[in-house]
């Protein structure tokens, strides 16, 4: 086991320190997979959060944890929509001057969405990595305060609030299936349900595209991957070569981390939207497109976590037109 562990204590802290903060998301049976599954299937909505993602925890979390005059010098951080959304929000809040970099694989959508909510803007080159160099060139030359989007222990404190919120729901969850990039959602809600119920699975879920974090644990150390788009593109970019935190916490943690195609992304959103009625982004519906694969064996009641819906609208009709027409249906005017 890792010494780099981020405790039950400090999930259960972090818990308090966002009460007031951000939403406690509902965790719903899904009638449809527990059909098909022969299992209780639970979907946790977590893209009814605040700012559409399990972001803003994290992100909350670890701004409430800076002192005053790290506030004062301004945050800044590296992301791939959702954290800069959710750190952008929660600094507006307190009045914190915030710069989100990102690379120009990030969706318009979500660039525009965390300009609306008063951020800077930094689009810098066509990674991940790309994006922390100019992070750190501005914590070097302005003295801004970073907020990393993962490996970090307030911002993994935080995510796993979302991990009690699923053992209250389900007590007796034997499986839990969470999106994975970074690893900090992955790390976070590993901690806190397996400190409440060892014996749960938890299962992490990225798209074969540059998946960093199954590329890092194959190769035993954190690697550099190159980039792709994809339909889970929140799921992009790299975990970061001296990562602290969230490499070790995935690989003493996680079950398994599996990998799924496009077209199986793209199924668990148009599940999503027929079956269940919740739009959702790619990354957001791997735990779903993990089911209809048949790539998940459980003994006993699944947890998917839903982790966002930050998705550009045009693209999510194509996806769901798609799913239309494959079954002879006219898709909508």
């Amino acid at each position: 086991m890792t010494d780099k562990l981020v405790t039950i204590a400090e999930i259960e802290k972090a818990r308090d320190a966002l009460a007031g903060k951000v939403v406690h998301t509902p965790t719903v049976n899904s009638v449809s997979l527990s059909e098909m599954t022969g299992l209780p299937v639970f979907l946790k909505l977590e893209h009814h959060q605040t700012t559409g993602s399990f972001k803003l925890r994290g992100a909350s979390n670890a701004l409430s944890r800076l002192s005053t005059s790290e506030k004062q010098r301004g945050v800044v951080a590296a992301s791939t929509g959702n954290h800069g959304r959710a750190l952008a929000y929660a600094a507006h809040l307190e009045g914190v001057r915030a710069i989100i970099c990102m690379s120009r694989l990030v969706p318009q959508n979500k660039v525009d969405e965390i300009r609306r909510l008063g951020a800077e803007i930094r689009i810098i080159g066509k990674s991940q990595d790309d994006a922390q160099e100019e992070v750190d060139r501005l914590v070097q030359e302005s003295g801004l305060t970073m907020v990393p989007p993962f490996d970090n222990a307030s911002i993994i404190a935080g995510q796993g609030t979302l991990g009690l919120e699923i053992i209250d729901a389900v007590p007796d969850v034997d499986t839990v299936l969470v999106p994975v990039s970074g690893g900090g959602l992955a790390s976070g809600v590993a901690a806190a349900v397996k400190a409440k119920r060892s014996a749960a699975k938890i299962i992490g879920i990225s798209m074969d595209r540059g998946a960093a974090m199954r590329a890092s644990l194959d190769a035993g150390k954190p690697v550099l991957v190159e980039e792709s788009e994809s339909l889970a593109d929140s799921l992009g970019g790299g975990i970061g070569i001296d990562n602290r935190f969230t490499f070790a916490m995935v690989r003493d943690l996680l079950d398994d981390l599996i990998l799924l195609s496009e077209d199986e992304i793209a199924a668990g959103m148009a599940h999503a939207y027929m079956h269940e009625r919740e739009i959702i982004e790619g990354a957001a519906a791997v735990g779903i497109g993990a089911l209809l694969a048949g790539k998940i064996r459980a003994k006993g009641p699944v947890v998917a976590i839903l982790s966002g819906r930050n998705v550009d609208m045009n693209q999510h009709r194509r996806i769901v037109c798609a799913d239309i027409n494959e079954r002879a249906k006219p898709c909508p005017a």
